[in-house]
């Protein structure tokens, strides 16, 4: 017996949860502090994987394309990430390096967005930041190709088991390809659900003069 989707959609519900409030009126001069408080109430209410976010690109054509990947960091540089320059999200931000970040924590109701150009930190930067992380984290660097064809299961298996290898006797080898990028805002919106869908949405929008807050409709 199939599922219906439609059926299954309707029944879905979402933010079964006490909801936060937020006074606009009160909120910082600039996005980073008010990303970082919400980033860290996100962590205290237990949302899982708060530091995964979407990521939208577009590629030579103008055609749009989005995956979730992992925040790096942020700071008043920008929100930094990091992948291979020759995958494809690297191969679009080289075409057209401008960029969407898309954070969504429904433990408490909320969504940031971000979106500015993007540029590519120093190598040696990049390569502080990878062997920063985890093993595994250099091991699928080292096992790099992303986003080529794959012809088997088998080829990652191997590919894989000697980049882990590498990972463990060599935790300070380079990945040439391996790329931290930066996006430098020219736009944040923080938005805030409502049970009775008075959605409170602030934006931030970087003039010469600095950032200047608005209220959005929902």
């Amino acid at each position: 017996m199939g599922t219906d989707l439609h059926d299954l959609l309707r029944s879905l519900r979402v933010w079964d949860v006490e909801l936060p409030s937020f006074d606009p009126s009160g909120a910082p001069d600039a996005p980073l502090e008010l990303f970082t408080a919400w980033f860290a109430d996100a962590v205290a209410a237990g949302q899982t994987e708060p530091h995964t976010m979407s990521l939208a690109t577009a590629d030579e054509e103008g055609l749009p394309d989005v995956r979730t990947v992992m925040l790096h960091g942020a700071d008043a540089s920008g929100w930094s990430f990091a992948t291979h320059r020759d995958s494809r999200k690297g191969r679009q931000l080289t075409a057209r390096p401008y960029a969407a970040l898309g954070f969504y924590w429904p433990a408490r109701g909320r969504q940031v967005r971000v979106r500015g150009p993007v540029t590519a930190a120093p190598s040696a930067e990049a390569q502080a930041d990878l062997h920063a992380r985890s093993t595994g984290a250099l091991a699928a660097a080292l096992t790099g190709r992303q986003s080529e064809v794959l012809a088997s299961p088998e080829e990652l298996a191997r590919a894989s088991e000697a980049a882990w290898e590498r990972a463990r006797e060599e935790p300070g080898a380079p990945v040439p390809t391996w790329t931290l990028y930066r996006l430098r805002p020219d736009e944040v919106e923080f938005f805030q659900g409502d049970a009775r869908r008075r959605h409170v949405r602030l934006v931030y929008r970087r003039t010469e003069a600095g950032w200047v807050k608005e209220l959005l409709w929902p």
